[in-house]
């Protein structure tokens, strides 16, 4: 346990964020998830929707600095790799 006041402040901000972070991760991972599934079935209007709102989510957690903004970039070519397979 911090002695000083200001430690122990950061331990507690510390712990509201990873939570926090914690949320919009598992929200990335649900959306990947849900899209290369619709991508590997070959529902082309769900898939792009899906495509959109992962897009938007991942440049939202970049912006916050959830992740990294090199990281979010490589998540985005990926999953536009993998809807260009669909056409």
């Amino acid at each position: 346990m911090p002695n000083i006041k200001s430690a122990a402040k950061r331990v507690k901000t510390s712990e509201q964020n990873r939570i926090k972070n914690k949320g919009i991760m598992t929200l990335i991972s649900t959306l990947r998830n849900d899209l290369y599934e619709s991508i590997s079935t070959g529902d082309s209007t769900k898939s792009r929707e899906l495509f959109r709102e992962y897009f938007s989510t991942v440049d939202k957690a970049a912006k916050k600095g959830v992740i990294r903004k090199t990281a979010a970039d490589r998540r985005k070519s990926r999953a536009a790799l993998r809807l260009a397979t669909l056409k």
